[in-house]
């Protein structure tokens, strides 16, 4: 099973958020999600200023088997991208916790946080997917 770090909530999009500070949350795609998809080439990024909702569709990982998109987990606007995807996408790969994060939204409702999985959660999840 792929790595699932416990202090992160999980999408069943496979989609991780950790919380940065005030109502402040990066968001990348999990280890596992990473490692489905293979060795990345290309990641669009949703735009600084853009506004989302809680499942929107808002950037798209390409790698060498498939391109699949993103979601955002939570509602609110980016503040933040990760600029070094755009000259390194395998990032992700080789740090999808760390270097490899996606972007930062400002959330306007905190509480959709608790409609995320936890790590254990997602792990079960992440299993079933493997059979």
């Amino acid at each position: 099973m792929s790595n699932a770090p416990s202090h992160l909530r999980y999408t069943k999009s496979h989609e991780w958020v950790e919380s940065m500070s005030d109502d402040t949350y990066r968001v990348g795609i999990s280890d596992h999600a990473q490692d489905l998809l293979g060795d990345m080439v290309f990641i669009e990024l949703p735009e600084v200023g853009q506004a989302l909702s809680a499942s929107d569709e808002c950037a798209v990982v390409e790698s060498v088997k498939a391109a699949s998109d993103v979601y955002s987990p939570l509602s609110g606007e980016v503040i933040e991208i990760n600029d070094a995807l755009v000259d390194s996408p395998d990032l992700v790969n080789r740090d999808p916790y760390g270097d490899g994060w996606l972007f930062t939204v400002k959330a306007s409702d905190a509480s959709e946080l608790d409609e995320l999985m936890t790590a254990d959660q997602y792990i079960a999840l992440s299993s079933d997917d493997d059979h």
